[in-house]
């Protein structure tokens, strides 16, 4: 496919070749007709991003502390390295399209192959030839509109949503601030809703094109025309009953201004980015409701509504993301909205560089803006694999390919795999297929491919790298080693115990004939420098271990999707492995036995399974305490390890420090890092070496005990710990 870029380092906008996304569950592929550019949000992303870094900062002072609180955690090394991903990668632009319909997941029966629809989304219904997008953010089209009409469905959907919390009567006076694109859609649905319409914008000439195209009722300039006075006159000196803030300022301005030309009781709305110091004088001494609209709708940032397909039920939530952009395009259906009657610019797609170029030049008028991209459908096939640099095989080196790559991987995986003179990079895949083209390109990679099969069936690839969405890390692995190769699957391993048993059986069949490649899970803290040194320490004791672990985790969003079972799996298997892990290296043992408790709570926000106690033992006779909490406070350092046995002990804080006790004294010795790039090392190290770093038994019993961990919760018992040779029982396992 081709896709509409931009780089934030810069601003600057390109189009890519890069691979189609990949079609996933409840998701609709569709060949792009026409793309609607939001000159609000798109313009200000192209304006932010050529501005310097401090004024990036000023601009974005949240993701500031976000990257202080990154450097807090991380350490300076690892937060640079994020920071310069983000801002030399390629980000997508665009939110709402029309196009035809290639092709639906099997669970999708609301649209079918050929089928005319409306697109919303972003970082799905962006500017590209080709895109895959959830279901509940796709309309079909009705047989009456235009399809270059229905690219603006999202768009107007957000005018619709202030709309509906303005909760305008027939007869009505309304005030729009801000005559913009979405400014005007509002005016077209205030009317068709029987409103008269006021408009007042700073710029001339969307004052002029709002009264020419007969869009509101009467408008005048801010800043230039006595606004507050001709408003009184529109009201009949009762004041507007409502106000919509289609503005984008960083200025109070428009919020001061509803307040005064408001009725007593009337309503303010914001649509618009503005600044919201609300005054309290006027909205306490009117009693005016003052509320913010939410973009499209309900369901907005919701990931269980966009992204996993479930609707919420129409007799509750009549009105959602999906069911507005159905409205609008009905709207448009009985001619009461005009999409194409705000269009000043058409761009054919391969020139869209250029319709950036124009929202940044000081003077240019421009409202509706749309991409064309012509009625020839793309070869499907033909960008399923992106040749990115020459190829250039050095005999002898390590091919390495990636099946994912999102931030993780590309701050700690993707550096040290790199910069290592053994390997070179050959394939690499990601879902949405940009990232792919992006940081394949970036990173010198050979090609991007269009699936995590193609990383894995090439025959230039001699290793995989898996780190894509939990559910896919079980699968991969067991296709991975299917295929001979040698296999570094991030954490966890798997999801489940018949992905485990699998794996298990494949790596014992492998075995049996001499043909095992080696498999690395991503337990980095075992390779610190902290963990060796607590372990050579330690190796004086001859009595088995008592390890405490405690970690500040830190909160996650329920909707996040590392927390949804079938996607992610939760935090005990997504990140507790790790510290189950760690005690294994300490030990030298695996668990055999497991316990766990975690709070009981009714805060919808707060998962039980976050805040847990689980208690292990092994099989030497140690025994091990993981605290793991998600509610403490952020200034709280996230690790520390106590481990004590045969008159020794040791403490490691954060992988920063270590501390060594003895009969002797105490001794301090400062660390870095929490083993990433040893951990790589020791990949390849175990690649020429044919050994594995971590033995398999032992990553087996790891994902084993976070499983019956799990279990253990549900049944309030102690849960054992199958042995190697059970999970390898064809027969019994």
């Amino acid at each position: 496919m081709r896709i509409v870029a931009q780089t934030l380092k810069d601003g600057s906008v390109r189009i890519l070749d890069a691979p189609p996304p990949l079609l996933g569950p409840g998701q609709v592929r569709v060949r792009t007709l026409f793309s609607a550019i939001s000159p609000g949000t798109e313009g200000n992303k192209i304006v932010t991003g050529r501005k310097s870094l401090i004024g990036k900062a000023k601009a974005k002072p949240d993701q500031v502390r976000q990257v202080l609180q990154m450097y807090r955690q991380l350490g300076l090394k690892h937060t640079v390295q994020k920071v310069r991903d983000k801002l030399e990668g390629a980000q997508p632009l665009g939110y709402s399209l029309s196009g035809v319909v290639l092709e639906v997941a099997e669970d999708v029966d609301r649209f079918r192959p050929g089928q005319r629809v409306a697109c919303g989304g972003g970082g799905y219904a962006v500017h590209a030839d080709e895109v895959v997008v959830p279901v509940n953010l796709v309309a079909g089209v009705p047989d009456g509109v235009a399809s270059d009409d229905a690219a603006f469905a999202t768009l107007g959907s957000i005018a619709l949503e202030g709309v509906r919390l303005a909760a305008p009567t027939i007869g009505e006076s309304v005030v729009v601030i801000g005559l913009g694109l979405v400014g005007l859609f509002a005016s077209q649905i205030l009317r068709a809703n029987g409103c008269r319409v006021f408009g007042a914008d700073i710029s001339s000439a969307a004052v002029d094109r709002a009264i020419a195209g007969g869009h509101v009722d009467a408008a005048r300039r801010l800043g230039a025309d006595p606004v507050e006075a001709a408003i009184a006159e529109f009201t009949r000196g009762r004041g507007a009953d409502a106000v919509l803030i289609c503005a984008a300022t960083s200025s109070n301005e428009p919020v001061i201004l509803a307040g005064r030309i408001s009725r007593q009781r009337g309503r303010v709305v914001v649509v618009g980015a503005v600044g919201m110091d609300v005054p309290r004088q006027d909205y306490y001494e009117k009693e005016i409701q003052f509320s913010v609209s939410c973009s499209y709708g309900p369901g907005r940032y919701d990931p269980s509504y966009e992204e996993g397909g479930l609707d919420y039920p129409f007799g509750f939530v009549r009105w959602t993301e999906g069911r507005n952009m159905e409205a609008i395009l009905d709207l448009v259906d009985r001619g009461a909205l005009k999409p194409s009657s705000l269009v000043t610019h058409r761009y054919p797609f391969d020139r869209a560089v250029e319709a950036y170029e124009m929202l940044t030049q000081p003077g240019q008028d421009y409202c509706g803006i749309l991409l064309e991209y012509g009625e020839a459908a793309p070869d499907r096939g033909k960008n399923d694999r992106v040749f990115l640099a020459p190829n250039l095989v050095t005999p002898g080196r390590i091919r390495v390919g990636f099946a994912g790559c999102g931030s993780f991987a590309q701050t700690f995986l993707l550096p040290p795999l790199r910069n290592d003179p053994r390997t070179s990079l050959s394939a690499i895949f990601t879902r949405s297929g940009l990232t792919a083209a992006d940081v394949g390109k970036r990173h010198g990679f050979r090609e991007a491919v269009a699936s995590a099969a193609a990383v894995i069936d090439n025959d230039e690839v001699d290793a995989v790298v898996i780190a894509t969405r939990h559910d896919q890390h079980g699968p991969l692995t067991l296709a991975a080693l299917r295929a001979g190769k040698h296999t570094f699957v991030e954490k966890p391993l798997c999801l489940d115990e018949e992905d485990l048993r699998a794996i298990a059986r494949m790596v014992s069949k492998l075995s049996e004939s001499d043909q095992l490649p080696v498999l690395q899970v991503g337990f980095n803290r075992r390779f610190s420098e902290a963990a060796t040194h607590a372990k050579d320490h330690l190796r004086g004791s001859d009595s088995p271990l008592s390890i405490i672990y405690r970690v500040n985790a830190g909160h996650v969003s329920p909707a996040h999707w590392t927390q949804n079972p079938d996607e992610g799996g939760g935090r005990i298997l997504g990140e507790v492995c790790h510290f189950v892990d760690l005690m294994q290296f300490l030990t030298e043992s695996n668990p055999v036995a497991v316990q766990a408790i975690c709070i009981e709570t009714t805060n919808a926000e707060i998962v039980a399974e976050d805040n847990v106690s689980i208690s292990l033992r092994f099989e030497d006779g140690s025994i091990g305490s993981i605290l793991y909490f998600s509610e403490g406070a952020r200034s709280m350092p996230k690790e520390r390890v106590e481990i004590a046995g045969g008159g020794l002990s040791a403490t490691i804080d954060d992988f920063r420090r270590v501390t060594l006790y003895s009969s002797r004294g105490e001794k301090t010795r400062r660390c870095r890092g929490k083993g990433h790039a040893e951990e790589v090392r020791a990949f390849l190290d175990g690649i020429e070496q044919g050994r594995a770093p971590i033995p398999v038994q032992s990553l087996i019993a790891t994902t084993a005990a976070t499983l019956r961990a799990r279990a253990a919760l549900k049944s309030g018992k102690t849960e054992n710990i199958p042995p190697w040779s059970a999970w390898c029982d064809w027969e019994n396992a």
